[in-house]
C-alpha cells in the first residue's frame, strides 16, 4: 500500500530549501564553531600577503611534522612533505598508501593573495611639505575605499649584495601608520558627481609617508631625504634598493568579531584565506587518511593566475609527476582519477543591494560552505562548468558525512561574474568543483564572512580528504 502523504509532508519530502548551520547545530557545534573561528581570525592577523601567508602555513605545518620537499627527493607512502614556491605560494601532500593509480589526488586548492595597493618600483618623492609613495592597485579593488584609511606597509626589499629585508610597520599599536588622502567634501562638488569606479583615479592612491624636514639648508628635497635617512638607519636601505622591492599596503586593522552576537568576523584578506585557513588545517587534521591529499595554497589569483607562483604554473603537474613516479603510477592515470575542491569564496547575498543578485540562486549568510558549479561572466566565459556526475559525487559525500551546504552563482546573470582558479586545474584532466565561504563587501578592505560558514567549510574539506 502506497504512503498517503498531506500535501504539506508532500511539500516538505520533494522540495529543497537551504538550512542555517546555527539553528541545525547542538551546542557543542556552536561552541566548535567559535573556538574554530578564534584561531582563523589570529591567522588573519598575521598572514596579511601571500609571502605571510605561506610562511604562517609552512610553520602551521612543521608543528604537524610536515618537512620540506625539493624536486628530485625520493618519497615514500606515509611522506608529509611541503614545496615551498619562491616563499609567496606552497604546495602540502601526503603520499598515501591507497593505490594512487585506483584513487588518484584528492586536492584542495585555495589563493592567498588578496586586493591591495602596491609600491611601484620608484615611489619615493616630495611635494607641497609631504613625502608620498606612487602606487599601483593590485587585484579588482573598489579605489574609492581605500582613501581616509589606515594602512600597514608589508613586503620585503633586496639590496644590492641580495640581502633581504623583511619590512612590516603599521601592525604594532607603537608603529606608525600611512595614508592615502581624500577630498574633503567643501571642495569635493565636482568629485562627489563622478562615478564611483572614476572619481579617485590610479594615480591620486598615493602613500602619505612623511612631513618632517631633514634638518640640513642645503638639500632641496628635506622630507624626503627624512624619509630615506630612517629607512637606512631601520633596514639599511637606500633609495635604489626599491627597484628591486616588493612592497604592498593594507589596511592597519585586525580581525573583529561583528554584532552583537558575534556571529560573524570582520576583516581584511578573508577572499581567500577564509578558505585557504579551512584547506590547510582539515589537511593537518586528518593524518590518518590512507590516500593521497594534496592542499594548494597559490599566489597571484587576483590578476589571473599567472607567473611561477600563480596556479597556471607547471608545479601542481610537476608534483603529481614526482609523486607518480614515486609509487610507480602513471601520472597521467593519476591525474585521471584525481579530483579537486577549487576552494574559493563566493558572494553573499546582501539584501542592501538585492537588485544585482538572484535570491534563489545566492548564497545566504550561515547556510553552509557554498558549491559554484559554474562561476565566469554573462553565457559563463572564463569558467569551469562542473559535471553534473561530479556534482552529484560531492552531494553524496556531504549527505554522508553530515556537512550543510547550498549552491549560488555569483549575482545575476548580466550582473557581473568573476573567476577561481577552477577552470586551470580542470585542464589538467582533473575533475573540479568550486566550493567556499560567502562573503559580505567581497575586495573590500574589510570583507565580512559567518563563523558557520567557515566552520562548514573546514568540515567539508575534512569530508572530502577523509
Amino acid at each position: 500500500m502506497s504512503e498517503v502523504l498531506t500535501g504539506k509532508e508532500m511539500l516538505e519530502k520533494l522540495s529543497y530549501s537551504k538550512k542555517n548551520v546555527f539553528e541545525e547545530a547542538s551546542a557543542d557545534t556552536i561552541k566548535a564553531i567559535y573556538d574554530y573561528a578564534e584561531g582563523y581570525m589570529k591567522y588573519l592577523d598575521i598572514a596579511k600577503t601571500e609571502r605571510e601567508a605561506t610562511r604562517e602555513a609552512i610553520a602551521m605545518a612543521e608543528k604537524r611534522g610536515y618537512t620540506e620537499y625539493k624536486f628530485g627527493d625520493a618519497l615514500k607512502a606515509g611522506d608529509k612533505r611541503y614545496f615551498n614556491n619562491n616563499g609567496k605560494s606552497v604546495v602540502f601532500f601526503n603520499v598515501g598508501k591507497d593505490n594512487i593509480s585506483e584513487e588518484g589526488i584528492r586536492i584542495l586548492a585555495a589563493h592567498i593573495d588578496s586586493p591591495r595597493i602596491d609600491l611601484k618600483q620608484i615611489p619615493l618623492y616630495e611635494d607641497s611639505g609631504m613625502a608620498f609613495l606612487k602606487t599601483h592597485y593590485y587585484g579588482g579593488v573598489k579605489k574609492y575605499q581605500w582613501t581616509a584609511l589606515p594602512l600597514a606597509l608589508h613586503g620585503v626589499m633586496v639590496k644590492a649584495d641580495g640581502e633581504v629585508v623583511n619590512v612590516c610597520i603599521g601592525e604594532d599599536d607603537s608603529d606608525p601608520v600611512f595614508y592615502i588622502n581624500d577630498l574633503l567634501p567643501h571642495l569635493g562638488r565636482k568629485q562627489a558627481q563622478e562615478p564611483l569606479g572614476t572619481a579617485i583615479s590610479g594615480e591620486t592612491l598615493n602613500i602619505l609617508v612623511g612631513g618632517l624636514p631633514y634638518a640640513d639648508p642645503e638639500v632641496d628635497e628635506k622630507i624626503k631625504l627624512s624619509v630615506l635617512s630612517l629607512l637606512y638607519d631601520k633596514y639599511g636601505v637606500t633609495e635604489e634598493d626599491f627597484l628591486s622591492a616588493e612592497l604592498s599596503l593594507v589596511p592597519a586593522t585586525k580581525a573583529r568579531d561583528i554584532g552583537f552576537d558575534r556571529a560573524l568576523i570582520g576583516s581584511y584578506g578573508h577572499d581567500d584565506r577564509v578558505c585557504a585557513y579551512p584547506a590547510l588545517t582539515a589537511l593537518l587534521d586528518s593524518e590518518k587518511t590512507e590516500r593521497s591529499v594534496m592542499v594548494v595554497l597559490a599566489d597571484k589569483e587576483e590578476i589571473g593566475s599567472v607567473g611561477m607562483t600563480g596556479m597556471q604554473s607547471d608545479v601542481l603537474v610537476d608534483l603529481i609527476v614526482m609523486i607518480s613516479n614515486s609509487l610507480g603510477a602513471d601520472p597521467i592515470v593519476v591525474r585521471s582519477k584525481s579530483k579537486c575542491l577549487s576552494a574559493d569564496v563566493t558572494a553573499a547575498y546582501d539584501p542592501n543591494f538585492a537588485d544585482v543578485y538572484e535570491k534563489r540562486n545566492s548564497a545566504i549568510m550561515s547556510c553552509g560552505t557554498c558549491m559554484s558549479k559554474f562561476t565566469g561572466a554573462g553565457g559563463k566565459s572564463n569558467t569551469n562548468d562542473a559535471s553534473a556526475e561530479y556534482v552529484g559525487f560531492v552531494r553524496r559525500l556531504f549527505k554522508e558525512e553530515g556537512v550543510i551546504w547550498q549552491t549560488a552563482e555569483l549575482g545575476k546573470v548580466d550582473a557581473g561574474g568573476g573567476g577561481t582558479v577552477a577552470m586551470y586545474i580542470a585542464n589538467h584532466n582533473i575533475e573540479t568543483v568550486d566550493l567556499g565561504v560567502p562573503v559580505i563587501s567581497m575586495h573590500s578592505p574589510f570583507e565580512v564572512v559567518s563563523k558557520a560558514d567557515v566552520y562548514s567549510t573546514y568540515k567539508a574539506f575534512v569530508a572530502f580528504i577523509k
